[in-house]
């Protein structure tokens, strides 16, 4: 039987206390356990659940490889057929962004400030903890439409009962957000280190990361506002974007911390997921070498990422000899959980030239490119050449060409693979299962079911603005 996890969403408040006995006071200071934690320990506890619950496939949490059909299940079927309810989903994945991570991120700057730091080595470490909270805001919206924004995170105002703010507006302010943190960045300083989980105070990193999720916000906004959406992606372009060797990524350590592909997959001992029919059959249909890289077809086949995990003679048997199963690429426990790639860069800028955006290439330099950088993260690089000359890029259905490929490249990246599903609407593979529970495609995650018990008045008036809490109710800018 699944484990069902309540999740209790409690707001952390760290009290300073102050006394008036003089010299005195200083024998209640124990050095050791400081009352109010370091700025760079928040931001290490925010990153780690950030990258873990964001890139997590468990079907307690955010569910974007079962949204986009990339993975389905063998034995539990509940969330292949988009019940969002028995398990709380939501509510989960709410309370992981907000509570434990924007609130660490959040307090992480307020703790900063009472520091010993130059004035260019705070500006650092504070972009690096807005830049991460940017990210998630951005998962947020993305992931639910209007959320709790400017009245959020606020322990003396409304923390139980913040309003929900219009996902555009809140677009619109992260924008400003990110030019403001690209603009604090001194690439002469240092910032963070060792609590930089990411990229270890590396600056000229951060920038690109900036520049990319602001890259990919203005794509977002194509169909909805394209003037902005070009102002923006024109701009991010220009400032710099990640290359191969800047993804935003955290690699685990695999003693203490594993990747949660890991822990899903392997760490249950269980095969409830695989992948789908939908990614398998329009791999097979183009003959994609990265097939052979990322699943493995029979039982008994020796998995060479894995060390033969799927064929040892100690390991389950498979549900299927006609299912295939995930190789250890994906899932060993040092991940690494990628939330940002050069790979999806490259498709954004695809689909930006093709919308005749100025971003220094055209839009079937940028498709080559990106279903290279695929390759060459599978570590099958030299295979890209053929493969393009047999699926080469179509300028007169531009949608189909990125989508499918951005569908297939982006593999195991559910939010990347979701945002672009959503936008460009291909695969056409992709269709409500016959024992569906919604309507339709889910292009949104309902709202947690705790705050219409904490915070009833406000997501109420939420949902019907948006149309609906429904699953299959759209964002604002999801409007093909």
């Amino acid at each position: 039987m699944k484990k069902i996890i309540n999740i209790v969403s409690v707001l952390a408040v760290v009290l300073s206390i102050t006394s008036c006995e003089g010299d005195i006071s200083s024998m209640n200071t124990d050095p050791k356990h400081p009352s109010v934690l370091p700025s760079g320990s928040l931001l290490a506890m925010g990153t780690n659940q950030e990258f873990y619950y964001m890139y997590s496939g468990s079907v307690f949490n955010n569910n974007y490889r079962f949204f986009t059909q990339q993975w389905s299940e063998v034995t539990y079927t509940d969330e292949s057929n988009y019940n969002l309810t028995t398990n709380n989903q939501s509510r989960a994945h709410y309370n992981r962004m907000m509570v434990y991570t924007l609130n660490n991120f959040n307090q992480g700057m307020k703790n900063l400030e009472g520091e010993v730091n130059t004035p260019a080595v705070k500006n650092n470490k504070w972009v690096t903890l807005e830049l991460s909270s940017i990210y998630t805001w951005e998962n947020l919206v993305d992931t639910f439409g209007d959320v709790p924004y400017t009245e959020a995170l606020n322990a003396a105002g409304n923390a139980f009962s913040p309003k929900y703010d219009d996902a555009k507006a809140i677009y619109m302010d992260l924008f400003k957000r990110i030019d403001n943190a690209i603009a604090k960045i001194d690439l002469s300083a240092s910032g963070y280190t060792s609590e930089d989980l990411v990229y270890k105070g590396n600056m000229g990193k951060w920038k690109k990361m900036a520049n990319s999720l602001k890259l990919r916000l203005a794509m977002n906004l194509a169909d909805v506002d394209p003037a902005t959406s070009k102002k923006y992606a024109e701009e991010a372009y220009a400032s710099g974007l990640l290359t191969a060797s800047d993804n935003y990524q955290l690699t685990f350590d695999g003693t203490t911390f594993f990747n949660p592909l890991y822990d899903d997959v392997i760490g249950t001992g269980r095969f409830d997921f695989v992948p789908s029919d939908r990614v398998i059959n329009l791999m097979n249909a183009k003959n994609d070498p990265r097939r052979a890289v990322w699943f493995l077809p029979l039982n008994g086949t020796t998995d060479k990422y894995a060390g033969g995990i799927y064929g040892s003679s100690s390991s389950p048997a498979l549900p299927s000899p006609t299912l295939s199963v995930f190789t250890g690429f994906f899932t060993s426990k040092t991940g690494p959980a990628t939330l940002m790639s050069y790979t999806e860069v490259q498709f954004l800028l695809a689909e930006a030239a093709a919308r005749g955006y100025s971003v220094g290439g055209t839009a079937a330099t940028y498709y080559a490119s990106a279903v290279t950088a695929s390759m060459t993260e599978s570590g099958i690089g030299s295979s890209a050449a053929a493969y393009l000359v047999a699926n080469p890029f179509d300028a007169t259905n531009w949608q189909k060409s990125i989508g499918e490929e951005a569908y297939i490249g982006l593999f195991n990246k559910g939010l990347s693979t979701w945002n672009f599903t959503r936008r460009l609407d291909y695969p056409k593979s992709l269709v409500n299962p016959p024992a569906s529970k919604i309507d339709g495609l889910p292009v949104r995650m309902p709202y947690s079911d705790q705050e219409y018990t904490l915070n009833k008045t406000n997501v109420s008036a939420a949902a019907s603005k948006i149309g609906g809490d429904k699953a299959s109710t759209k964002l604002f800018w999801d409007k093909n």
